[in-house]
């Protein structure tokens, strides 16, 4: 067994044999996995397919889990956030972070690059995913706009990791579905396109303000 196979198999099985426990399990897992460096090291796309499996298994309850999962990603980007807001700057050359600069780097160039949506698509891109909110604090983004990026990320970043292991898991037909199912699909289908191209409307027209990326171009002090 490898090193990753075994981080994803601990709590695995931590979350099958307390199933009533499980909604703060990954609670915390989804937490710790947004934290600022500490998410690196948190394997959060294996487990999250995997707990989508265990869903379709009928062995977990999705709504606790989706609830949690959203609570826990969304507190831990917010946390990180408010550390680069405290500390500013001068977190760059600080341990832990002093020993990821290429990571930083690419996170204050995404942000310069695209700002506001930086911090929702951040969530899904992982060489920036645990620090575009420690960056977004650095350069004074407004707690409003954050805040909006980082639930609205979360929202859909939770369903979108499970639904492979789901969907795997399940191995449902058309025609199987329940009505509830169908109808979800079919809102799924109408409002995700919609989506997607508002997502990439705004990825593509964003241009961040002109103070921003003086900010971002900035060495640290």
């Amino acid at each position: 067994m490898t090193s990753l196979d075994a981080m994803v198999a601990d709590p695995l099985a931590l979350i099958t044999e307390n199933a009533r426990l499980a909604g703060p399990i990954i609670g915390v897992l989804a937490f710790a996995e947004s934290l600022i460096v500490v998410g690196m090291f948190v394997p959060a796309i294996a487990l999250m397919i995997a707990i989508g499996g265990l869903i379709a298994a009928g062995v977990l309850d999705p709504i606790p889990i989706v609830v949690w999962a959203v609570i826990g990603s969304t507190l831990g980007d917010w946390i990180s956030y408010l550390l680069g807001r405290w500390i500013g700057p001068s977190i760059y050359r600080r341990w832990p972070l002093c020993n990821h600069r290429l990571a930083v780097a690419r996170a204050r160039l995404f942000f310069r690059r695209h700002g506001f949506i930086s911090v929702f698509l951040g969530r899904f891109f992982g060489p920036v995913r645990a620090t575009i909110p420690l960056v977004a604090g650095v350069m004074q983004m407004p707690n409003r706009s954050f805040q909006l990026a980082n639930v609205t990320s979360a929202i859909i970043w939770v369903p979108a990791l499970l639904a492979p292991g789901y969907l795997a898991g399940s191995s449902l037909s058309f025609e199987a579905l329940k009505g509830w199912q169908v109808i979800g699909l079919g809102v799924g289908l109408l409002v995700g396109p919609f989506l997607f191209a508002g997502i990439i409307a705004r990825f593509v027209m964003k241009r961040p303000p002109a103070n921003a990326e003086r900010s971002a171009t900035q060495s640290p002090r």
